[in-house]
């Protein structure tokens, strides 16, 4: 497969929701300086707004712990739909207790990262996932 940076094509379509807008700044600039191409929204209800729409996203990455709906209750929503169905998602928290990470994986999360993480760690999760 060709280099994404040289030809200037996208390496997927992401979206990002989460409602620290410190940490969603680095991850749009951490993943568009990958060659992806980020939605990034500060809340569950609009991240809900934009899976229920017709853009393809190859992989959410989704806080716990955010206004309006949790990154659990979008979880559980997006696997409802059933355009959204197999969509990876990734849960990025700082909220790690045992019982949101076995919820997380019972609603279909393919992954759980606590924060704070490692920015060459988590692409190289995300490469895995959409590998996958």
């Amino acid at each position: 497969m060709p280099d994404p940076s040289a030809t200037g094509t996208p390496r997927g379509r992401l979206l990002v929701a989460d409602d620290e807008p410190h940490i969603r700044r680095i991850l749009t600039t951490l993943l568009e300086m990958s060659e992806f191409v980020v939605d990034a929204v500060s809340d569950g209800t609009a991240a809900l707004e934009l899976l229920g729409g017709s853009v393809h996203y190859d992989l959410v990455l989704l806080d716990i712990m955010m206004p309006g709906a949790s990154g659990l209750e979008v979880l559980r929503e997006m696997r409802a739909l059933p355009a959204r169905a197999d969509v990876p998602v990734m849960i990025l928290t700082a909220k790690g207790q045992d019982a949101d990470r076995d919820e997380a994986y019972e609603l279909g999360a393919a992954d759980f990262v606590t924060k704070p993480f490692s920015p060459k760690k988590l692409l190289a999760r995300i490469d895995e996932l959409l590998d996958a």
